[in-house]
């Protein structure tokens, strides 16, 4: 009986430490930080540009015109991180605003012909980045990281939104 005891306190004790190098969330942010600041490196030396403004320039590449909101929500970006690389990328000539008509609190933001070739100059360099970095895994394991990926983000959604809902105390 006392050795039941001991192995449930000793299991309780292995319970209560979390050895960080092993937890996903940590895992995945050491990455994301690694992978961020390189291309922050490779996008201010070669272009002069920051990430959050990198951020903007790759939306508008895509998908031609949104306003700062739609940018934020679809990068996840805070409205003053976006509000600034926004102004920035204005003061450099990378971007221009044009009053939305229906709505004068938001303002459509496409690329000007200089921020459209240093968008087009980068997505071959991201990609090949991306290229090197994926290049010892096999096909399959692409796909099955892209899957796994694609569910810890909505997952991730579901789980902190349930816990916006209960919250603490």
């Amino acid at each position: 009986m006392a050795s039941s005891v001991r192995s449930r306190a000793a299991a309780t004790a292995a319970d209560a430490v979390l050895v960080l190098e092993d937890f996903l969330p940590y895992r995945l942010t050491i990455l994301a930080n690694m992978l961020s600041q390189g291309f922050a490196r490779l996008y201010s030396d070669r272009f002069g540009i920051s990430i959050p403004q990198w951020r903007v320039i790759a939306m508008l590449g895509q998908h031609g015109t949104l306003t700062a909101r739609e940018i934020g929500e679809r990068n996840h970006m805070h409205k003053t991180m976006v509000s600034r690389a926004v102004t920035e990328l204005e003061q450099h000539g990378l971007l221009s605003r044009v009053a939305n008509q229906a709505d004068k609190r938001a303002v459509f933001l496409s690329l000007t012909d200089m921020g459209r070739r240093i968008y087009t100059d980068i997505v071959p360099l991201a990609r090949d980045i991306a290229d090197r970095l994926t290049a010892d895994l096999s096909a399959a394991d692409r796909a099955a990281f892209d899957r796994i990926v694609a569910q810890l983000q909505a997952r991730s959604g579901v789980v902190f939104a349930a816990g916006r809902k209960s919250g603490p105390g």
